[in-house]
């Protein structure tokens, strides 16, 4: 690793957080400590905190006022940073973006080219991925699944057991929960409450 204990830049509570194989790299004001560790190529920098039982590998990056621990695995190409908190049990990795002031806990998983953003809350046992955009100041948690192209958004509430997917987008001050299914081009915003076993698909509006 680029950084060993007690070299500038950066800090690991003992040699065991940080690496000695590949490139991984730890610098500026990041701290890493407890039994957190980073290895094969990642990076933590900027003012980034690592701790508790977490692992950040492959290629991953991060950085900023991120904060990573808990039991939380960040993997391949995955960028946690802003002043995102992603914790307990979660897993991001793929490509999936996690920044500014996202907080991502529980047994979630963000992975594929997922991204979420803002003041998003994803929890319980969440699953973000694909091309998904979350973002605003959504909660999306319970068991449910936002994928392939879909987009959330606004003040939306998703959670049980609904899956937005397709092209679908949630938006405004809606929310959709239940056992829904929204899919296809199906667009769903205002200030609508959808709930129970409905499949909402094709080019549906629901205002």
């Amino acid at each position: 690793g680029s950084v060993k204990k007690d070299e500038m830049g950066g800090f690991i509570e003992d040699e065991m957080n940080l690496s000695q194989d590949g490139s991984a790299w730890i610098s500026e004001n990041a701290r890493v400590y407890g039994n957190a560790r980073v290895y094969g190529n990642a990076w933590v920098y900027g003012n980034a905190l690592v701790s508790g039982d977490a692992r950040v590998s492959g290629n991953a990056r991060v950085y900023e006022n991120a904060c990573v621990y808990g039991n939380t695995r960040v993997y391949k190409n995955a960028c946690i940073y802003g002043n995102t908190r992603v914790y307990e049990d979660t897993w991001v990795y793929g490509n999936a973006r996690v920044y500014e002031n996202a907080c991502v806990y529980g047994n979630t998983r963000v992975y594929e080219d997922a991204c979420v953003f803002g003041n998003t809350r994803v929890y319980e046992n969440a699953w973000v991925y694909g091309n998904t955009r979350v973002y605003g100041n959504v909660w999306v948690y319970g068991n449910a699944r936002v994928y392939e192209n879909a987009g959330v958004y606004g003040n939306t509430r998703v959670y049980g057991n609904v899956w937005v997917y397709g092209n679908a987008r949630v938006y405004e001050d809606a929310w959709v929960y239940g056992n829904i299914r929204a899919l296809e081009n199906a667009i769903i915003h205002g200030n609508t409450r959808i709930f129970g076993n409905a499949r909402i698909s094709g080019d549906a509006l629901i205002i």
